[in-house]
């Protein structure tokens, strides 16, 4: 028999022709909103390879509704939303795909928030349809600059947060970074970044920009105390994982205008954002787009579709993270 996959959302044509040439493929069509789990468990009950996105929480329930599941491959870089612990007690291999991809992409998006933030546009595009036009020197959407300001990047030695340092020396900013680990000194020479304290990052940064790996020591890394030790000026962008941010206390914060402004592409509980940030202004909010290219995505859906290939081809594939699967 054929092998049979389900994928939770639309992805990249190109990586399901790949698959159907050699399995049956079921694709769910709504790429509006994120399938319920009552949705990915009748998938799975139906097929015995699952692609799945971010987004989708694969719980225990989810795992258990197929004996004969044969992989979960996740368009993930890491499997943060999956049990991988039930996952591996059914041997079932865990697969995601690398971070080159979305390398890039992120750092433009985050970019992208800190300009719109900075600037007020989301607020004066709304302003404009709805027939306001304040001026050309009006003071109704005055905001901040960018250039030659102060760029905090809490986890700034990776990938992504060195890739913001890139765009952020056009913008002739100052960049700070913080984190558990510090860069060799050759390349801060050559990134122009300066490693300082957590602490001292958060009081002196006109912009701060979290690029941490989530891990557990890193949840609400940014809570009441560090948003109060910002400037009452400064912006916070999150760009990489919603729960290093306490979403309440940035609620309170950004409320009570103890900092100025955010730009947000990630939260704490997605899909739902903290009620107290909908009806704010001062915060810019996007729904999680750090990677939504479309060269990137169909490169990163072709990487998904390797790592299934290679399943289904009897190897041990490339992304699988609990090789012991394969052990005994």
């Amino acid at each position: 028999m054929r092998p049979s996959i389900y994928i939770t959302q639309p992805v990249a044509e190109s990586a399901i022709e790949r698959l159907r040439k050699v399995a049956d493929v079921e694709v769910n069509p709504d790429a509006s909103r994120v399938p319920g789990k009552d949705l990915v468990i009748a998938g799975v009950r139906r097929h015995d390879i699952l692609f799945t996105l971010l987004h989708d929480h694969i719980d225990r329930d989810v795992i258990a509704a197929n004996p004969k599941l044969r992989a979960i491959a996740s368009m993930a870089l890491g499997p943060a939303h999956i049990e991988l612990e039930e996952a591996t007690a059914r041997k079932i291999p865990v697969l995601v795909i690398g971070a080159a991809a979305v390398v890039e992409t992120t750092a433009d998006m985050t970019f992208a928030l800190m300009l719109a933030a900075a600037r007020n546009v989301p607020q004066a595009d709304r302003f404009l349809r709805e027939g306001g036009f304040p001026g050309a020197q009006s003071s109704h959407f005055l905001g901040t600059t960018v250039f030659g300001k102060t760029l905090g990047l809490v986890g700034g030695k990776g990938r992504i947060g060195r890739a913001v340092a890139r765009r952020a020396r056009g913008f002739d900013m100052r960049i700070l970074y913080a984190g558990p680990n510090r860069m060799e000194q050759a390349e801060e020479q050559r990134l122009q970044m300066t490693y300082v304290p957590l602490d001292q990052l958060l009081r002196e940064s006109d912009f701060v920009s979290i690029h941490a790996s989530m891990r557990p020591e890193t949840r609400h890394l940014i809570g009441e105390r560090e948003l109060n030790l910002m400037k009452k000026t400064a912006i916070l962008i999150n760009t990489s994982r919603g729960p290093i941010v306490d979403e309440a206390a940035l609620a309170r914060a950004l409320a009570t205008k103890r900092i100025a402004s955010a730009g947000l592409d990630v939260f704490e509980n997605e899909p739902r954002v903290h009620p107290g940030l909908i009806s704010l202004q001062n915060v810019v909010m996007v729904p999680h787009m750090g990677s939504a290219v479309r060269e990137v995505r169909e490169a990163m859906a072709n990487e998904v579709a390797d790592n299934i290939l290679a399943v289904i081809d009897g190897k041990r594939p490339p992304g699988c993270v609990n090789p012991e699967v394969y052990s005994g």
